[in-house]
């Protein structure tokens, strides 16, 4: 993504800083003498080993600087300076994500990991266990992304460190509870001891391997020659491209023997692309403008987007009271982010139908996210699942809650066995956003595949910001241009006013068509 310079906001925004701090953070100046070896590391593993000794506050000072050098006079940002502790690290964390969305800045976001990295303290409490998994998640990608560069001693420090971070929370006895310290100041300890004896059984396999190539190679008759030995062809296989995917792989014979997979030849055993990611700040102020009364939804939704290169929401329930527009929301929110979008009214869906049938009878047909992506000829749908709550509890053709919990898995998904195709399928890159009136009737594991924020109503002092996303829908059923369509005068819109104090979206559009139907039965007679 690139960020865009023209929003107003050049104090603050990166091109103002020098640029060796943007791409390396304020950690690298301490890339010196012993500490050569973090010269290269990603700015997250770079402040982990830094301040895994918690010898001094001289990290948590430079990445105060850093922030500050590109969020200038944050006041988040002066708080933590002075007291260092957990509540005031994790509240300018917070603030950082909301600034990295707002700005379209993933290195915000970058910078809120390590704030928490330096925050958390043990013992662990359960508003914590959020953030520790976090940090962990941003370690170990940023360790895989580098991995293939460093040497076998750096990756052991690293990991180390990282998989004994991992394991704190659900640590008891390390020391005494009855005081607070420093998270990573003991990550490295319980990553040894962890690791102690799998390195040792390492180290006992690795003899007894070379013990036992020995002797057999001490029985082995002598080699044959080179010309002797037939080598097997080399598999040739076919590279995809970037930012595309195989979703499943079928060979020429067997799609044109069933009928049913002749519409979808053209998804199968060929690569589809991934929607990229737009830029957010952009995203943001078009959703902003017509749900103005939603943007701590807005912001809970796009955060989870920041970075990624490719479009992909994790599971999303939007829960509220009728007629606040969620489902509009998710369906507008799928229109701006370019994606293909596939709905689903749940009280009229049942397992068999969403997660596909069975080849063996005549009403086969694949799952849905895979007609969403043959639809589309993209591989990263959206899946808009209208009134989840409301969907049949019976099970005579199977659940849209239970098919829904193996595809809301990303392990599962990516393997998904198709019943009408018979082959595995790659659905991991499918977006799910679903609707409810309310979570109670919905099983537990459910809810937990389901990242959850409630969506409000509107007030009205919402009105003249709504007005003109509605009106643009109405011109859009009728096929016109909404230009055509002349605005309101004062007199009309205080009628609006008067018969809608705020509340459902839908009884707004209603009034709104009264108002522009009588005017032009007003305008026909005259």
């Amino acid at each position: 993504m690139n960020h865009n310079d023209d929003d107003g906001d050049d104090a603050s925004m990166p091109g103002a800083v020098d640029p060796d701090t943007v791409a390396n953070g304020a950690a690298a100046d301490s890339a010196d003498g012993n500490l050569e070896r973090l010269k290269g590391l990603p700015r997250i593993l770079r402040y982990a080993m830094l301040s895994k000794d918690n010898r001094d506050d001289v990290v948590a000072h430079r990445l105060v600087a850093e922030i500050d050098e590109l969020c200038p006079n944050l006041s988040q940002n002066a708080a933590w300076a002075v007291t260092q502790d957990s509540e005031t690290g994790l509240a300018l964390a917070v603030e950082l994500d909301r600034l990295a969305v707002i700005r379209d800045l993933p290195l915000l976001r970058s910078l809120g990991d390590c704030v928490r990295l330096l925050s958390l303290s043990m013992p662990c409490d359960f508003e914590q266990f959020g953030a520790f998994r976090r940090v962990t998640r941003a370690m170990i990608h940023a360790l895989r992304h580098v991995a293939a560069t460093l040497d076998d001693q750096q990756c052991a420090d690293l990991e180390e460190l990282i998989y004994g971070f991992a394991a704190l929370p659900a640590a008891t006895g390390v020391t005494d509870a009855t005081r607070l310290w420093p998270a990573i100041s003991s990550a490295v300890y319980l990553g040894e001891r962890s690791a102690r004896h799998r390195i040792r059984a390492a180290v006992v396999n690795t003899t007894r391997h070379i013990r036992h190539n020995e002797e057999q190679q001490a029985a082995r008759p002598p080699a044959q020659s080179a010309a002797d030995v037939t080598m097997p062809e080399p598999v040739t296989i076919q590279p995809v491209a970037h930012n595309h995917v195989v979703v499943g792989r079928m060979a020429e014979n067997e799609i044109k023997a069933l009928k049913l997979l002749e519409p979808l030849r053209h998804v199968l055993r060929f690569s589809l692309p991934l929607i990229e990611t737009p830029p957010l700040d952009r995203v943001r102020a078009t959703l902003v403008a017509e749900f103005p009364y939603a943007v701590e939804v807005i912001d809970f939704t796009l955060t989870d987007l920041i970075g990624r290169p490719t479009m992909q929401l994790r599971p999303l329930l939007l829960v509220g009271e009728p007629g606040g527009g969620k489902s509009r929301f998710a369906r507008r929110l799928g229109e701006v982010l370019g994606l293909t979008i596939w709905g689903t009214d749940a009280a009229q869906s049942d397992g068999n139908s969403f997660a596909g049938t069975d080849r063996r009878w005549n009403t086969a047909q694949p799952c849905h996210p895979f007609l969403a992506i043959a639809r589309g000829r993209t591989a990263n749908p959206l899946m808009l699942i209208d009134e989840i709550e409301k969907t049949s509890t019976r099970s005579d053709y199977g659940r849209l809650w239970d098919c829904l919990l193996g595809l809301l898995e990303p392990e599962t998904s990516a393997r998904y066995l198709d019943p009408a195709l018979q082959i595995p399928l790659d659905l991991s890159h499918v977006s799910y956003v679903a609707t409810a009136n309310t979570i109670e009737p919905l099983p537990l594991p459910l809810r937990d595949r389901f990242r959850t924020i409630t969506f409000p109503k509107p007030t009205s002092d919402d009105l003249d910001m709504l007005l003109p996303g509605l009106i643009a829908g109405l011109a859009a059923e009728l096929g016109i241009d909404s230009r055509w369509i002349t605005p309101l005068d004062a007199h009309e819109r205080a009628s609006i006013a008067a018969a809608w104090p705020g509340g459902s979206v839908r009884r707004l559009r209603r009034i709104l068509e009264t108002i522009i139907q009588v005017r032009d039965r007003t305008a026909s007679r005259q």
